[in-house]
C-alpha cells in the first residue's frame, strides 16, 4: 500500500510539474509576442492606437506618423486620446476591443494600469503593444519588472538618448569654463516612469564622462510637466543660494523647460545656466523668440517617427504574423539655436 501511495503521490507531482512547465512556457510566450499566436488577419486591418497626452506636439506628430503609415498599408486606424487619465486608459481599451480593433497600440498615463490592460487584451485574444513607455504584464512599476515581463515596445532608447543629453551637456559645460564648486546639475524626472529613469541616469554618466569634472548631482522629482517641474527646480533653486552655475536635464522637455523658467523667475543670468531638452518641442519656443535662454540645446525626438514605426510593427504582426521584437527605437538628432529649424523641428 505505501509502495501504491507513492507512486501516486509522484505521478500527482509529476502533472502538476508538467502543468506548471507548460503554463510557464505559455506566460513566456504571450509575454514576448504580446498575447495572441491568432492567424493572420485576411481582410483590411483594424488598429487602435490610444495616447497619453494627445494634445502634446510629440504626441500630435506620433499620431500624424501612425496616420501617414495607416493609409499607405490601407489600415483602418483609430486615434483616442487618454489624456492623463488611468482610469479612462482601461474603459477605452475596452471600447477598442467591443469595436473590433484586431491590434492596440498604447501609451499608457500611468504605468500602474499596465497589468489590467495586458490581461484586458489577452482575454480578448488582441494583440498588444506600446510606444514610448513601458507597461510590465505583472506588476504596476516597469522598472522592477523582469525583463521577459515587459510588454513589447516601439520608441527611443532611454539610455541612448540620455547618454547623448549628457554628452552635450557636459561639452556645453567645459566650454563654459566653469568651476565645479560653485555648479550644479539637476535632473528632473518622473520617479516612477522606467523609460524616464533610464535616460536620466545614462545622462548623470555621459555628463561626468564628457565633462571631466565632479559636480553635485540634485535629484528633483516631478511630474514630468512644465509647471510642476518649475515649482520643484525653483524650490531647490532656493535651497541652494550659493551655487552660481547651473546645468538642467531631465526626462522631457517639460522639465527642463520648467526649469529654465524657475531660473528665469529667480533672477539666474541665462548666462549661468545650461539646459539639454529632450523633445525640442518647447526648447524651440525659446530659440524662435531670440531672446537669450539657458535652454543651450535639445535631443529632437521625432514622434511621427515612433507612430509610424509602431503602426507597420503591429501591421506585420496582424497580417503576416511577425513577431513583435522586444524594443524597437525610432533615430534622434541633437538640435540648438542654429540647427533646429533645418532639422524640423515644430514648436508646440
Amino acid at each position: 500500500m505505501t509502495t501504491v501511495r507513492n507512486r501516486r503521490r509522484t505521478a500527482a507531482a509529476l502533472g502538476l510539474l508538467v502543468a506548471l512547465g507548460l503554463t510557464a512556457c505559455s506566460t513566456g510566450q504571450e509575454s514576448s509576442n504580446s498575447g495572441t499566436s491568432a492567424a493572420p488577419v485576411s481582410g483590411k486591418v483594424s488598429i487602435t492606437y490610444l495616447q497619453k497626452q494627445g494634445d502634446q506636439e510629440y504626441f500630435i506628430g506620433e499620431a500624424a506618423g501612425a496616420k501617414a503609415k495607416a493609409a499607405q498599408l490601407g489600415v483602418d486606424l483609430k486615434v483616442v486620446n487618454l489624456g492623463n487619465d488611468a482610469n479612462q486608459t482601461i474603459s477605452d481599451v475596452q471600447s477598442a476591443i467591443a469595436q473590433k480593433s484586431n491590434g492596440l497600440i498604447i501609451v499608457v498615463p500611468d504605468p500602474a494600469v499596465g497589468p489590467q490592460v495586458v490581461q484586458t487584451a489577452k482575454d480578448a485574444g488582441v494583440p498588444l503593444l506600446t510606444s514610448d513607455d513601458q507597461i510590465c504584464t505583472t506588476g504596476p512599476a516597469p522598472a522592477s519588472c523582469d525583463k521577459s515581463a515587459l510588454v513589447p515596445r516601439i520608441g527611443f532608447s532611454g539610455q541612448q538618448m540620455g547618454q547623448q543629453v549628457g554628452q552635450r551637456a557636459g561639452e556645453e559645460f567645459k566650454k563654459a569654463g566653469w568651476s565645479a564648486a560653485d555648479t550644479r546639475t539637476i535632473s528632473a524626472w518622473k520617479q516612477d516612469v522606467t523609460v524616464c529613469g533610464d535616460r536620466v541616469k545614462a545622462a548623470k554618466d555621459a555628463f561626468g564622462t564628457a565633462s571631466g569634472a565632479q559636480v553635485q548631482n540634485i535629484d528633483v522629482a516631478t511630474d514630468n510637466t512644465p509647471t510642476g517641474a518649475q515649482d520643484k527646480i525653483a524650490a531647490t533653486l532656493t535651497a541652494n543660494p550659493g551655487v552660481k552655475h547651473w546645468v538642467i536635464w531631465g526626462c522631457n522637455d517639460e522639465n527642463v523647460q520648467g526649469g529654465i523658467t524657475a531660473t528665469e523667475n529667480a533672477g539666474i543670468s541665462a548666462d549661468n545656466v545650461i539646459g539639454v531638452g529632450l523633445g525640442a518641442y518647447l526648447a524651440c519656443k525659446d530659440w524662435g523668440s531670440g531672446k537669450p535662454s539657458g535652454m543651450k540645446a535639445a535631443l529632437f525626438i521625432n514622434g511621427s517617427d515612433v507612430g509610424a514605426l509602431a503602426v507597420q510593427t503591429m501591421y506585420d504582426k496582424l497580417k503576416n504574423s511577425k513577431a513583435f521584437p522586444q524594443e524597437a527605437f525610432a533615430p534622434t538628432t541633437m538640435v540648438d539655436p542654429t540647427s533646429w529649424q533645418s532639422a524640423g523641428v515644430k514648436c508646440s
